[in-house]
């Protein structure tokens, strides 16, 4: 997404421009954000980002998401993203499901979709609402003010920002926990020139709990706060354009689009809230669709059904991959058939996670490479 980014007749910026951070939080607040927060863009606790940064790519844990090493140096700080920023408004918007998403896991012949997938795209309603504000803030700041908004799209390490800004803390998971919506919350951001008050930083409240830890079933945390993507089943589904390591596909269970294991899993989720937005509310075809099919979906009935959802960029190719993949961890043995005509599918990634799903059917997947 383009950066709504808008200039004032007077292109001197102001540097003690002021704004009132309770008003820009109401405003927040009347426009439908779930949590807002504030720091300043200089803030000394960032200064950690770029080992803890630079230690992730070293060891590789970023798998195929080379953009992370390209544009590095300017993800490393907010200020290297935009130098004249200010101040950091962070926006939270709450997406928690209405029940328990662990109890998809148990329906073998469905597959699972993450929470954040089985409702409209967020990044349409989050912009347009983010965009408001910000017009907003500019117009009740006055000339001089310049403001630049992002959804998930800048190289921004959000969720540090957002711990910073006292919306949640980065759980042992990686993911941002709030005290009030658990790991279900949709992030976004306003940089500006303005000076806003900081709000405090939140503190971890994890203590010696590691439930999400022992609940990710690809054991992708070499170590607490520490995340290897290579092996998390929200990048193997989503991220990773080619075939999946056999060990790793054995344990993906019915996954067939990202992953809430460990997010379920948090203590901190009994005391999150279902969301009241209703873009995010399941649709039919993500809210437990049938496996048999989903492997059936030619690509022009794959865009059909996943049109205006975050699954369409994935592609049917690899779509069909994790599908195969769900197929096979069931043990049904009715899913041949199906499998049998993926094995003979146009892609070589299809046919050959078909192969594979049909040999793990009949036992003997320990056997074949990837």
């Amino acid at each position: 997404m383009p950066p709504f980014h808008r200039r004032g007749k007077n292109l001197t910026r102001t540097m003690d421009q002021a704004m009132d951070k309770e008003a820009i939080r109401g405003r927040a607040l009347d426009l439908g954000f779930d949590a807002v927060g504030f720091v300043r863009a200089d803030d000394p606790g960032f200064d950690v980002l770029p080992n803890r940064l630079r230690s992730f790519l070293k060891f590789g844990y970023h798998g195929d998401m080379d953009w992370m090493a390209k544009r590095r140096d300017r993800r490393e700080h907010p200020k290297s993203l935009w130098p004249d920023a200010n101040s950091i408004v962070v926006l939270g918007k709450n997406y928690g499901p209405d029940g328990d998403p662990a109890e998809s896991r148990s329906r073998s012949n469905q597959g699972t979709i993450s929470c954040y997938a089985q409702g409209a795209d967020y990044h349409d309603p989050i912009k347009k609402r983010l965009k408001q504000l910000a017009r907003w803030m500019i117009e009740q700041s006055g000339t001089g003010t310049e403001v630049k908004v992002f959804v998930d799209t800048a190289p921004i390490l959000e969720k540090p920002v957002a711990e910073r800004a006292g919306i949640g803390w980065q759980g042992k998971h990686t993911n941002l926990v709030s005290r009030r919506f658990g790991s279900w919350l949709f992030l976004s951001e306003i940089l500006t020139t303005l000076v806003i008050e900081p709000d405090r930083p939140e503190t971890d409240h994890c203590g010696s709990c590691d439930a999400c830890l022992r609940a990710c079933p690809t054991d992708a945390f070499p170590e607490p706060y520490v995340l290897d993507a290579r092996r998390c089943i929200s990048y193997l589904t989503i991220e990773h354009k080619g075939a999946i390591a056999p060990e790793l596909m054995a344990k993906m269970g019915n996954h067939v689009y990202g992953c809430d294991d460990c997010l379920t899993a948090c203590p901190w989720t009994k005391f999150s809230e279902p969301h009241a937005e209703p873009k995010f509310r399941p649709r039919p075809e993500t809210e437990n669709p049938n496996l048999e099919e989903l492997a059936q979906l030619d690509d022009t009935a794959f865009r059909e059904r996943f049109q205006g959802s975050p699954i369409k960029r994935t592609g049917r190719e690899r779509f069909a991959r994790n599908v195969a993949i769900a197929m096979a961890n069931s043990g049904d043995v009715s899913n041949r058939p199906v499998l049998e005509k993926l094995r003979n599918n146009e892609s070589p990634l299809v046919r050959e996670t078909a192969a594979w799903a049909i040999d793990r059917l009949s036992g003997n997947a320990g056997q074949r490479s990837t």
